[in-house]
């Protein structure tokens, strides 16, 4: 009887964490919902430690899991009503009641909830160390409740954050409506008054909370004894010693009591993984003596689980039914909550259309087409006007409607002209009454104003558009977009659709800088509480759960390495797709990891098990990097807040919801992107102006620049937007890009799979493949494409031409294709051949086209999008083949943080013949800038420790005063308060002062000839007495400034002993990251860039077999040696080549042999070979041999082969050899003074044979950098060096 009771007895749990208790809880939302459903649960809470994170998650999961359940008790109910009327049997019946309750039993109640933290006194107050007791539970019971939750939770955040985000009681109090609360664990309030003995002091606060909550507050009981040995047993001894006084209270006060086990994972089997996940909060080992442990009882209980602890207090379990029923299912969603744009008063005003205007206009004007045709049925249309929020909201949508109107045809009269023409007339006009009826114009005005104001007021560079919203001609003229998209066949549709209900989404790109500017004010105009940035969570990916758990218990860190490595960068691919790169897939079909887990090594075993438990975890949350929402209302009205901190504007307010679900709410979302490039652009425009006196309007450059398509014809596209690799380029030379379409083409086809039609695209152009229209109307749209459809629009645009599709049927039929909706698109394929063959056209030549377009449709692009960023892309190349050291000197400044990059972008510029020089007081501003004869000067601000404050004042004073003569002018006129020593060093060193030839770097820091102070220290002091006499001469009647006395009063700066190169570059890169005057390898460039078999740069990423042989080489930067784990000594030898840094490491005998070879500052080269590690079986590099770099040259390269056409043996090529063929007997480059002579070799190409012939010849070249420059830039030929074997 007692197993019977318990079996048919129900349960809710009320106090639950999932995931989103940050490194606390380790419960995915899903796996918690389908437990409870799965045990009977009739409902399930969620109350995570001070935040709302998981709740629209969790609400969105049961919605869909509720969904489903609906359907099937529909499904049931009606066979039962089928099973009563047909007469069925009593069997029968019973069999349908018991899939009705079976199905009933499955539907689960949310319960928006949040275990809070409740300040001691005011929530602005601190009042001890931390002040993170006194935990809550608070639920809400309706959406005033939810309303209310939000509210407290969003304050505790914006107000109450001390640690932890706080409520106070004042603030529950004043939203307490709609909440039921519940005292929480041992860490609430009355169970820590009980703790410590102060009885009467908890009497009083339950009696208060039962004063301000009535019968919706909760005494809450947890008994749950600890079995584990490496457990918390104390919690279970805590709970049973203060059960008694709690229902002792509860008894005194009227109040009932709950049972909770505050669950933080699923089942049982998790809590040792949710162990290592209370490690990694805490900052401990598994080992640790003292550390925090859990019960390891804290699952999510079944409900037979928790009736059989709370025998003996049955009503414990029976209340949580009470709490879940007094629960009302309410929405969280809402329809889109339009901000409101303030019209401007000279246009009219809300009231006057409210008193003109009836209700019988609207409903005409809101459910008829732009014509004003009838389209929709009655019900229909009563029900468009009530999805649009009634009359009272329609009222504003027409006047913003309206008002949207004036300014649209004003714009377009600068973009089209005037008269327009019917056919812009008839598509604005369409666009208008689309936006209008969709409740949009709103949206489109706000869009318009920070635009604009950014454009005009804030001077910020923002994009042409992006994605689908370049379609629409409305944006267009109201300068929203700059392209035409009547020009390139950009459709609206694409971007708005009545058949496909959704909110318009503009992303809009803006210079990195302006970005801030214009967030900026877009929040002062709408509100700081209006506006917010978008959370976003931050999960275990495979790796960082390997490594997380490994770091916690103490795996070996070459282990934890080893294991994170063995995830491969390419998952394997299965049924036609690659795999995600999750720990269950890598165990199932990642051999190296089916060895380690079927081994015997138990910590690496425990260590991969209990990360893929792990793995997916929340670990820590963040600010989306565009995402920004603006609300009518304060946000809190409608989501909960948090805070995170801007390192520009301090603590900004971020939504507890993330993005992918933000709009649900109703909440207007919109991304303002940085984009690089266009601070790229601003920049080079800043610099044209600086150099050649001129503003360059970037937006109307001419499309069909003969410079701009020379530049792509040839490929010379590096540091241009989207068609800078090295494939792309090779492709451009292949095409010889004529017209603008043909880079929005490559734009949209340089993408895997679609790449496999560059070829033939190319052929087309050139005419060496045919061009065949299946029917020839389609000439019309794919043209420009030569026959070969591109785009998504194109696929649109020819279902109308060929089958009469309407406008939302195109759109609805690209996306069945893009994404595969094969009963969607089985039903349009028959209306497409319905309709086209209504037009005359063939059902086989249908049939094709169809089949051509279900291919397409795994490769097709937004040709929008790709206009766009194509026409941004042109600006760039535009710039580097007009303007190119105004461009390159931009290209660097923003990539100042990026050696790598910055590098070569360097090489790029002496490609170009464009210098770039270091930095230079006379010369130089604050980023890179471009002096008057055309070079490139590193920027002031570059220098390690020279801060804005101080180029500011170095540049006001060049400009006051002309350039600086001499280091004495620069000390007397730049102010002495601005130059301290270590600045002054910094430029020295960084060759900032080289412009005055009288002295050397080495010079200006010298030790002086007076004793004890140093040549910077005299001239920093005289320049500060200087300025002081100078002052005081201003303020006197009889003020003069004599030179002679002046020249007098300087310090002399000795000459001192020249410092190596070495010491002098080495200084130089410590200031600017980078070698600037020269590079301590430039002796060997040949050797490392040709000789070697690769880069150290690549170094770790090349594979090989068995045996296989590697060189590599470079300067040593360091040499540092260390024990090995198993008390082996071994030397981990870092080494730099021109491409960057890698290490490699020596072992044992290998180290005593080859270490001293290894100094620091020495050029060498590496011999290691491939061998396979007897322990684990992987391929590893091995060291063999070191040698000096010196010693190898003449023994790394042996020849070149220049590759050419055969009418390129020309004049300039005889005479390049003439100038520089070596002779055979070399002296000078035997004794290693002069640069390596190769042979040369010509690979001819003879188009007459089509065939490629190889000509040896007796020439030999001294092989240096400029020989090859030479044969690259101003020959124009491809060459290849061979490397000796």
């Amino acid at each position: 009887m007692r197993i019977f009771e318990l079996a048919m007895r129900k349960f809710v749990h009320l106090h639950v964490h999932t995931q989103y208790s940050l490194l606390d809880g380790q419960a995915a939302i899903e796996d918690l919902v389908d437990k409870a459903i799965a045990d009977g649960m009739p409902a399930l809470a969620i109350t995570d430690h001070g935040n709302m994170f998981g709740i629209k998650e969790f609400f969105n999961y049961v919605k869909k899991k509720n969904g489903s359940t609906k359907k099937a008790i529909k499904a049931a109910e009606e066979a039962l009503d089928s099973a009563r009327k047909n007469g069925a049997s009593a069997e029968e019946i019973a069999s349908c009641e018991a899939e009705v309750a079976k199905n009933k039993a499955k539907y689960l109640k949310p319960i928006i909830g949040c275990e809070m933290y409740v300040a001691q006194d005011r929530l602005t107050e601190h009042v001890d160390k931390k002040d993170t007791g006194r935990h809550l539970v608070v639920l809400a019971k309706n959406k005033t409740g939810y309303k209310n939750l939000i509210k407290l939770v969003s304050k505790a955040w914006t107000s109450g954050f001390y640690s932890h985000p706080r409520t106070d009681k004042h603030e529950l109090a004043a939203h307490r409506e709609g909440l039921i609360i519940s005292s929480a664990c041992l860490g609430g309030e009355i169970p820590r008054l009980l703790l410590n003995g102060n009885y009467e002091e908890a009497d009083r606060q339950v009696k208060w909370w039962h004063d301000t909550f009535g019968d919706d507050y909760y005494l809450e009981l947890q008994r749950h004894k600890a079995t584990k040995t490496n457990a918390n047993h104390q919690t279970y001894e805590l709970q049973i010693s203060i059960e008694g006084k709690i229902l002792e209270l509860a008894k005194k006060h009227g109040i009932k009591v709950v049972a909770t086990n505050d669950s933080h994972f699923v089942n049982e089997e998790d809590a040792e993984a949710h162990d290592r996940l209370i490690c990694l909060a805490t900052n401990k080992y598994l080992n640790d003596e003292g550390r925090m442990l859990y019960s390891k009882q804290e699952w999510l209980k079944s409900t037979t689980e928790m009736s059989t602890l709370f025998e003996d207090i049955p009503e414990a379990i029976d209340n949580t039914l009470e709490v879940a029923s007094k629960v009302e299912e309410y929405d969280i969603d809402h329809a889109p909550i339009m901000p409101n744009f303030a019209i401007p008063a000279d246009f009219g005003i809300e009231e006057e259309y409210r008193s003109r205007i009836t209700e019988k206009e609207l409903f005409d004007e809101f459910t008829r087409d732009e014509n004003g045709n009838v389209v929709l049925s009655d019900e229909d249309a009563h029900d468009k006007i009530k999805k649009l929020g009634g009359y009272e909201k329609l009222y504003r949508i027409k006047f913003e409607a309206d008002y949207l109107r004036k300014i649209t045809y004003e714009g377009a009269a600068r973009r089209y002209g005037t008269p327009l023409s019917p056919e812009i007339d008839e598509r604005i006009n369409f666009e208008l009454h689309i936006m209008k009826t969709m409740g949009f114009p709103g949206y489109f005005l706000i869009v318009e104003d920070f635009i604009r104001v950014g454009r005009e007021q804030l001077g910020v560079s923002i994009g042409p558009g992006r994605g689908s919203a370049a379609g629409s001609v409305v944006a267009y003229c109201l300068g929203i977009t700059q392209i035409d998209p009547l020009k390139y066949d950009l459709l609206f549709e694409r971007f708005l659709n009545p058949d496909r209900i959704s909110l318009p989404d503009i992303d809009i790109d803006f210079d990195d800088d302006g970005r801030e500017d214009v967030l900026r004010y877009v929040t002062q105009r709408y509100g700081e509480d209006n506006v917010a940035h978008i959370i976003t969570y931050g999960t275990m990916a495979a790796k960082l759960a390997i490594k997380d758990v490994a770091r916690v218990s103490r795996l070996p860190l070459p282990e934890s390495n080893r294991l994170a490595k063995m995830i491969p960068a390419r998952m394997p691919v299965v049924n036609g797709k690659e795999l995600k790169p999750t720990l269950k897939n890598c165990y199932e079909y990642i051999d190296e990891f089916k060895k380690e887990l079927e081994g015997n090594n138990a910590p690496v075993i425990d260590t991969l098990k209990y990360a893929r438990q792990l793995e997916g975890n929340v670990r820590n949350v963040g600010v989306h990097a565009c995402g920004v929402i603006i609300c009518r209302d304060d946000i809190t009205d409608w989501v909960p807040v948090s805070t995170a901190t801007d390192k520009k504007d301090g603590k900004i307010l971020v939504t507890q919801y993330e993005g992918r679900v933000i709009e649900e709410t109703g909440l207007i979302k919109m991304d303002f992107l940085g984009l690089k490039t266009l601070s790229i652009i601003k920049e080079a425009v800043a610099n044209i102006l600086h150099t050649r006196g001129f503003k360059l309007d970037i937006d109307s450059i001419p499309i069909d620049d003969p410079k701009t398509y020379e530049l792509y014809s040839k490929g010379q596209t590096i540091g241009t937007f989207q068609f800078e690799s090295a494939g792309m380029q090779k492709y451009l030379r292949e095409l010889q890009p004529t017209a603008f379409e043909d880079l929005i083409a490559m734009n949209a086809l340089y993408r895997p799979g679609p790449m496999d039609y560059i070829p033939d695209f190319i052929k087309r152009k050139h005419g060496e493949s045919p061009i065949v229209y299946d029917i020839p109307e389609m000439e019309m749209y794919l043209k420009d494409t030569y026959g070969v459809t591109v785009y998504q629009e194109q696929v649109m645009l020819l279902s109308r031409l060929l089958a009469d599709f309407t406008r939302g049927e195109s759109d609805t039929l690209r996306k069945a294709m893009g994404k595969k909706l094969i009963d969607k698109m089985n039903q349009l394929k028959g209306k497409f051949l319905a309709g086209g063959q209504k037009k005359g056209h063939k059902a086989d030549v249908l049939e094709k086209i169809w089949a051509d377009w279900e291919k397409f449709a795994s490769y097709a692009f937004n040709k929008s999008h790709a206009t766009c960023y194509s026409w941004v892309a042109f600006q760039t190349a535009y710039l580097k083949a007009n303007y190119p050291s105004e461009y390159m000197a931009a290209v660097l400044s923003r990539n100042l943080t990026d050696i790598t990059k910055l590098t070569f972008y360097m090489d790029e510029c002496k490609a170009m013949r464009i210098n770039v020089k270091g930095p230079d007081v006379n010369e130089s501003f604050s980023s890179f800038s471009v002096n008057a004869n055309g070079d490139i000067r590193f920027g002031l601000s570059a220098i390690k420790g020279i801060g804005v404050n101080v180029v500011k004042e170095i540049i006001d004073e060049r400009n006051r005063g002309g350039e600086f003569k001499d280091i004495y002018d620069f000390v007397e006129r730049v102010p002495a308060g601005a130059i301290n020593r270590r600045v002054f060093d910094n430029l020295v060193l960084a060759g900032a002062f080289d412009c005055f030839t009288e002295h050397r770097r080495e010079d200006l820091v010298a030790d002086s000839f007076r004793s004890g102070e140093t040549v910077d220290e005299q001239l920093l002091r005289y320049g500060a007495q200087h300025q002081n006499a100078m002052k005081m001469q201003e303020a006197s009647l009889f003020g003069f400034d004599d030179e002679e006395m002046r020249a007098s009063s300087r310090p002399p700066i000795p000459h001192v002993a020249e410092w190596p190169q070495i010491m002098r570059l080495d200084k130089e890169r410590e200031l600017v990251g980078m070698y600037l005057s020269a590079h301590p390898l430039d002796p060997y460039f040949i050797e490392l860039n040709y000789g070697m078999s690769c880069s150290m740069k690549d170094k770790n990423d090349i594979t090989g077999k068995d045996g296989q042989t590697v060189t590599f080489g470079g300067m040593v930067i360091s040499n540092e040696s260390k024990m090995t784990q198993s008390g082996y000594e071994m030397a981990i030898v870092k080494l730099e080549d021109f491409s960057g840094a890698g290490d490699f490491t020596l072992f044992g005998r290998k180290k005593a042999e080859l270490q001293h070879l290894c100094q620091v500052g020495d050029a060498i080269v590496v011999t290691a070979r491939f061998a396979t590690n007897s322990r684990t079986g992987q391929m590893r590099l091995n060291v063999e041999n070191v040698r000096p770099l010196a010693e190898m040259r003449g023994h790394l390269v042996n020849g070149i082969s220049i590759h050419l056409n055969s009418d390129q043996f020309d004049d300039n090529l005889e005479r390049f050899f003439a100038e520089h063929d070596a002779p055979q007997d070399n002296t000078a480059e035997a004794e290693g003074t002069a640069p390596e002579a190769v042979p040369v070799d010509f690979v001819v190409f003879e188009p007459v044979i089509n065939r490629r012939i190889k000509l040896n010849s007796a020439i030999r070249l001294p092989l240096t950098r400029k020989i090859l420059d030479i044969i690259e830039n101003d020959l124009g030929l491809e060459y290849s060096i061979q490397r000796a074997s």
